[in-house]
């Protein structure tokens, strides 16, 4: 499973997916896994997680674009999906690999659950035709994005 570090930036993604329309909603849900794979290969190999805070910033920045409602085109949706993959199944995989697990099979359950959790949020918001749903989906984003400051600020503080 996920942890809530994962979760959130997927779910945000999904949900500026969806925003943009049914082909990036259709792109994220098949690119996101498969970015996340390759990035958790990668973490394996290296077995080195990054100290720098990716994680609150995926938040910050993901959770910014749903709650600014930006019509992005399909093909920057894809390349913020496949940048997002790299990054946090890169850390998963590093994470994988410390704890000596089993790994590959691990990473494949990952991969059938970000598929999942795409599909849902993206598929839900594409769905939306109501402007107070899409308000809604835009305060979803800025929470996210209040998230992501906060552990920023809790991450920076910690280093400090």
């Amino acid at each position: 499973m996920l942890s809530l570090d994962d979760v959130l930036p997927v779910i945000a993604l999904a949900l500026l997916a969806g925003l943009c329309g049914p082909a990036p909603g259709r792109r994220a849900l098949f690119a996101l896994p498969v970015a996340w794979l390759i990035g958790g290969v990668a973490g394996l190999l290296t077995g080195h997680s990054l100290a720098f805070p990716i994680t609150s910033f995926s938040f910050l920045v993901l959770g910014a674009l749903v709650a600014a409602d930006l019509r992005l085109p399909p093909a920057m949706v894809t390349a913020i999906t496949i940048i997002l993959g790299l990054m946090h199944g890169f850390l998963n995989g590093a994470a994988f690999q410390q704890a000596g697990s089993d790994a590959l099979l691990q990473l494949i359950g990952v991969m059938v659950t970000l598929f999942v959790l795409v599909a849902l949020f993206a598929g839900l918001v594409v769905s939306l035709r109501q402007a107070w749903a899409r308000i809604v989906v835009r305060v979803a984003g800025s929470w996210i994005a209040a998230t992501g400051l906060l552990l920023l600020g809790w991450s920076l503080h910690k280093t400090a």
